[in-house]
């Protein structure tokens, strides 16, 4: 179906991506694969090249661009590309790390931190996962205890993306046990501060380069001023920011199971079997057409999304419904494709053997689908 979201600016700003993305990313992907970890100077380049972090204002160094269509072009493209690891940290980027620190920083943090992040030259994370805690955030236990003006930090996180590679990591931490829902804050820990340790690259099944790793707090000292929003309002920081990330899971999914399903669609037009393409089956044109009718309606539900954010009108339940339908898709899609893809489909030198094992995670982090179902359910009974 054909799309009337983009403007001329946001092709000229795609073609921009795709050159990048040729350039920069997909000659170093497989070794960045290899080797488990990003080089840092891509993001220094992607930044400057405004690939991600264009809603920064102009005075701490970005373009103050806030309409999410350029975020969804870039997904599009470094889909395309099939680079998925770097995809998800652009994302955290966007998503997650900046999201926060645009809405709940002072001036003064602002000043700290956006023109690094503007520059490329720091990498964020949020740290909110714990080993006992996933979706039930108020069993959070990592916990931060006042010193005089300063704050002491301790616990341990878990399932951290980019926690090796981050200069800065927004931290989750029940600050009053007696305050039920209002007793936890959001601290801001940067590299090196003493006490702050991080664990192990933890050895996923997908997403290699994408670095993961558990982060370990013991008395870490974190000064006032590394508060993040409101004392006591953490919970409801992280839950009013859900929305966004859970709108770039769907951007990521919607995009990459276009990418998928284009692939195998040109793969079955030239793979050949019984004399002729295997395209031409009718059992094959039905797996393909039944994929491309999904891939479609669900594309309009997630540029209707974009357009609802851009709008401020995007609530936790649409974007709950996005994040399930979406990330669900994306499984049958990969599984279908790799299947078309015969036994050249479990091999590593096609995107969509990566992509099987790579996009699995799509429908836990962010909120699980058993959690966006509770989600969808609950509004659904008031």
């Amino acid at each position: 179906m054909e799309r009337n979201l983009f403007t001329a600016d946001h092709e000229a700003y795609r073609d921009t991506v795709r050159e990048f993305v040729a350039r920069e990313v997909v000659p170093q992907h497989s070794r960045w694969e290899d080797e488990r970890w990003i080089d840092r100077s891509v993001f220094t380049a992607a930044a400057k090249h405004g690939i991600y972090g264009l809603q920064i204002p102009e005075e701490f160094g970005g373009a103050g661009e806030f309409d999410y269509r350029f975020r969804m072009v870039a997904a599009e493209e470094i889909a395309n590309a099939h680079s998925l690891s770097f995809a998800l940290t652009v994302s955290l980027q966007d998503d997650l790390v900046l999201h926060y620190l645009l809405d709940l920083t002072t001036p003064e943090q602002k000043r700290r931190w956006l023109p690094g992040f503007a520059r490329g030259e720091i990498v964020g994370a949020l740290a909110m996962t714990e080993p006992g805690t996933g979706s039930d955030l108020q069993a959070i236990r990592t916990n931060a205890r006042r010193d005089g003006t300063d704050w002491i930090l301790n616990g341990q996180k878990t399932f951290i993306s980019s926690g090796i590679m981050a200069d800065l990591v927004i931290v989750a931490a029940r600050t009053d046990p007696s305050a039920g829902s209002r007793g936890f804050s959001l601290f801001v820990v940067e590299r090196d501060t003493p006490g702050f340790k991080r664990g192990r690259k933890l050895d996923k099944i997908g997403l290699p380069a994408q670095d993961t790793a558990e982060l370990f707090f013991d008395d870490v000292r974190v000064p006032a001023e590394n508060l993040l929003g409101t004392k006591g309002r953490g919970l409801q920081h992280l839950m009013g920011h859900l929305p966004r990330e859970r709108l770039g899971v769907a951007v990521k999914a919607i995009a990459n199971c276009r990418a998928v399903f284009e692939e195998t669609r040109r793969y079955c037009s030239e793979r050949t079997a019984f004399g002729g393409a295997i395209g031409k089956f009718q059992h094959v044109r039905f797996e393909l057409a039944e994929m491309a009718a999904e891939i479609d309606v669900a594309q309009a539900y997630v540029d209707k999304s974009v357009l609802a954010f851009n709008d401020g009108a995007l609530t936790p339940v649409d974007a709950a419904k996005g994040k399930l339908h979406v990330s669900e898709l994306q499984k049958r899609v990969v599984d279908r494709c790799m299947q078309l893809h015969g036994g050249y489909g479990y091999m590593r030198d096609y995107p969509v053997a990566r992509a099987f094992v790579d996009t699995r995670i799509q429908t836990i982090y962010g909120g699980t689908s058993e959690i966006m179902k509770e989600i969808i359910g609950r509004d659904l009974a008031d």
